[in-house]
């Protein structure tokens, strides 16, 4: 039986392991990765919807971090550049991790590690840069809202340096390119939509607490 596969998984990164541990446990030939919402005509080749599991995920990223901290983390921030193809290079650097490439394979290793090592690089020096230049309106001296529109999806990433920074206030991130973002209720934080946003800023309501993945927590 053919095991060659596309890999159809939602955008997420708990999505992108959840693939990741599905192509190893069912011993998959990985042809590439698309996002559910991307368009797939043209795809003749055999495909696989992969269903998010939290659980999966996590086995994969702590299976990752025993191996290397330096790697689990050039994996998040490289997924998070949003880069062509950012998938399937990620998977072949994770193989490379554990020692499941072909000899032809490992001959473009050193191209592939280096692009990744380079794209976490410039997620890291966009977080930073972030962290120091963003500024705040105050909105009726209840909830403070900054809008961004970064390069990288570095969202995820800033959200610990924020609660550290202000830490008794209420506030908004949103970055528009991507049309969601963060609200900090003092406490917990929440990712939200456009909608969520007006919503927040009208009213000011209370939150449905939003529990930050393992993956955000351990950068």
């Amino acid at each position: 039986m053919d095991n060659s596969r596309f890999l159809i998984y939602d955008g997420s990164f708990n999505g992108f392991l959840t693939a990741v541990f599905t192509a190893f446990e069912n011993n998959l030939d990985v042809l590439g990765f698309k996002c559910e919402t991307a368009n797939q005509k043209g795809l003749f080749l055999d495909t696989e919807i992969i269903v998010t599991q939290k659980s999966k995920a996590k086995m994969v990223w702590e299976s990752i971090e025993k191996k290397s901290h330096t790697a689990v983390r050039n994996i998040y921030f490289a997924f998070l550049s949003e880069s062509n193809g950012i998938e399937f290079l990620l998977y072949q650097y994770i193989l490379k991790l554990y020692g499941m490439l072909n000899p032809t394979e490992i001959e473009q290793s050193p191209i592939i590690e280096n692009k990744i090592s380079k794209l976490a690089i410039n997620v890291s020096r966009e977080k930073s840069q972030i962290e120091n230049l963003v500024h705040f309106q105050s909105i009726n001296d209840d909830i403070y809202i900054a809008e961004i529109e970064p390069g990288f999806n570095i969202l995820p990433l800033i959200s610990r340096h924020f609660r550290y920074r202000y830490p008794k206030h209420q506030w908004i991130i949103f970055d528009s390119k991507r049309n969601y973002g963060m609200y900090y209720d003092g406490s917990l934080i929440e990712m939200i939509s456009k909608e969520t946003k007006n919503m927040y800023l009208n009213t000011n309501m209370g939150l449905n607490s939003y529990g930050n993945s393992n993956f955000r927590m351990a950068i």
